[in-house]
């Protein structure tokens, strides 16, 4: 390494940590309101003994003397308490206690998921407990699954609640109790124009139809087509609906100054007291923006200290030199590149569902959608491995002393080398450990993690850990073939024989990445927006649950061709995706067997 890119990667390690750090202080600024409003992270035991997890925000003057109204808000499936942080910001900075739950088996309440009504119940008896609220002043404010975690909690305790806010949700689906004119309390619906649930929501196939569903209109009582804006019944009787329509899909209510506008209106119309802050006064995605920086920095971190570490003596070992590029060429990649990025999109669905049909919940693979994913991902490093063999088998490169070197395994000439592997795992797990602690000391100061809208990287609990280690082997499988297809079967040259660059070579292979979900993403989303449905529209959950992993497949392909480069082997690129990667999943996701 020379010294020009010793003080480059010195400087883009000080860039990162220069993100990480200012995007913590923004974040912790937006939040507190400038260290005005307390957050506190609580634990509390609900029913069946389980704990359960919430972040409780307490603005100022606020006391057991001087109660303040209280607000439960609850996010959806497979996200967390972090997720309603741009609604609980905005209800604390209008003067509201309020407690953002995570629900059973998501973030850190214990699982299984879906059990103890979403958790939902345990979180209106816990708020309604604390001495500075006023316990005839609480709201429910819920997203998608959240809000039948809030109805839930609703039909639980029937007089210790004001009103409720739904956003993307519904009355009576998956156990939350039918709307009437008496149930809920001064109902607030938010349903967006774009949203994918529609029709396990509303019973409507296109989502502006909600408005003529009779689901709707019981819960509005009213026998007309409901008008979006209009206030039915009395707020005094707690009779009043209101419907709001934005224009936006269903996980964008959590990054909309429209719709989180709409639950602040509607908590200052059925709630009493707090300030009188208008709606449209927001900061929020102040906060969302510290934690992207902190995401920007982290990757950045990764990289740079990946780089400097390969310079100290024990891992010198690590670097060999980089393998001429012999993969396919002309009309050849083209086609490669066509299968690379199509057959993930491809199977996204099919290999995802045939993993929870194979492997139900259990306690070394708990989690259904990290499952299917693994499934999913495994599945497709076997089709891409007899892929790659077939193609050494046509060019006969087959021998194992070429299929060695020419994988990049092993210089050329050398034996399997597994001091070089192990080396490499090292390797991996310092760059990834001192990640770890990055994050962990960005949360422990600024109560901040790593995420942009639903692209979130959070520690670990002890539980999650341990579910880490259960699904870390497969995804290195996958990473360890990945690097097979991207740097050796995929590998050429710049159009005039020399070397392509590192930079040129980064995007070909983010391209090669992403361009599939990128296209399933536009298929399924262009007709929904041009006024009817998802192309397939049974999929909903999946396509949401694709958004992240364009940003996420195009970081994986910057670390592994960075760590290629570097050392001319794929071991390092792919240990260290597979452990980002797996922590990751794993920690965003919902946990379904009761351990």
């Amino acid at each position: 390494m020379t010294k020009n890119s010793s003080r480059t990667l010195w400087r883009l390690l000080a860039v990162a940590l220069l993100l990480v750090l200012v995007g913590g202080l923004l974040a912790w600024y937006t939040q507190t309101a400038g260290g005005t409003i307390a957050i506190r992270d609580v634990r509390f035991v609900g029913t069946n003994g389980k704990m359960m997890s919430g972040l409780l925000y307490v603005p100022p003057g606020v006391t057991n003397k001087n109660k303040a109204p209280g607000i439960l808000a609850i996010h959806g499936y497979i996200n967390s308490r972090e997720t309603q942080s741009g609604y609980a910001i905005e209800f604390a900075r209008r003067g509201y206690v309020v407690l953002a739950l995570d629900q059973t088996g998501h973030g850190y309440s214990d699982p299984p998921a879906l059990a103890n009504g979403f958790g939902g119940p345990d979180g209106l008896r816990y708020l309604r407990s604390l001495d500075i609220v006023d316990p005839a002043n609480i709201g429910l404010e819920g997203h998608s699954m959240g809000g039948w975690a809030s109805l839930i909690a609703a039909g639980a305790f029937p007089n210790d609640y004001k009103a409720v806010m739904l956003q993307g949700s519904s009355t009576g689906t998956y156990g939350a109790p039918e709307g009437t004119a008496q149930f809920p309390r001064n109902l607030g619906l938010v349903f967006s124009q774009w949203d994918e649930f529609s029709q396990l929501m509303w019973t409507a196939a296109v989502p502006k139809d909600i408005v003529s569903t009779d689901k709707l209109k019981k819960a509005f009582n009213t026998t007309e087509t409901i008008q979006p804006g209009k206030l039915y019944g009395s707020v005094q009787d707690g009779t009043a609906r209101k419907l709001y329509m934005p224009v936006m899909t269903h996980p964008w209510d959590h990054e909309s100054t429209e719709a989180i506008g709409y639950a602040v209106e509607w908590m200052q119309t059925t709630l009493q007291g707090g300030t009188p802050l208008p709606p449209s006064n927001q900061v929020w995605y102040w906060k969302e923006l510290g934690t992207l920086l902190g995401l920007v920095g982290f990757v950045m971190f990764l990289i740079a200290l990946g780089g400097l570490l390969l310079r100290l003596p024990v891992f010198q070992a690590v670097t060999q030199p980089v393998p001429a590029a012999h993969g396919v060429t002309g009309a050849a990649w083209w086609v490669g590149a066509v299968l690379t990025a199509g057959i993930p999109a491809l199977s996204y669905f099919q290999f995802q569902k045939w993993g929870n049909q194979w492997f139900p919940a259990n306690a070394i693979w708990p989690q259904n959608i990290t499952t299917g994913i693994m499934t999913w991902a495994v599945l497709n490093a076997l089709i891409t491995l007899a892929l790659y063999l077939v193609w050494r088998v046509q060019t006969g490169r087959v021998t194992r002393p070429q299929l060695a070197h020419r994988v990049g395994i092993v210089a050329p000439g050398m034996a399997l080398d597994w001091g070089l592997i192990g080396k490499s795992a090292l390797l991996a797990i310092t760059v990834a450990s001192a990640g770890y602690l990055l994050l962990t000391l960005s949360y422990t100061l600024f109560l901040a993690d790593f995420r942009w809208w639903i692209v979130a990287l959070k520690p670990m609990s002890p539980l999650q850990f341990r579910i880490f280690l259960g699904y870390l082997l497969p995804f290195v499988f996958y990473f360890l073939v990945l690097g097979l297809g991207l740097h050796i079967q995929m590998r050429r040259q710049a159009a005039n024989g020399q070397p392509m660059s590192q930079r040129r070579e980064m995007l070909t292979n983010v391209l090669l990445m992403v361009t599939g979900l990128v296209v399933l993403l536009l298929v399924q989303y262009i007709p929904l927006m041009m006024g009817g449905t998802l192309a397939n529209a049974a999929e909903s959950l999946l396509t949401i649950v694709a958004i992240q992993f364009v940003p996420l497949l195009a970081i994986v392909a910057l670390i592994s061709t960075y760590f290629y480069r570097k050392t001319g082997n794929i071991w390092t690129g792919a240990f260290l995706n597979a452990l980002f990667v797996t922590w990751y999943i794993v920690a965003g996701q919902a946990t379904h067997f009761g351990f």
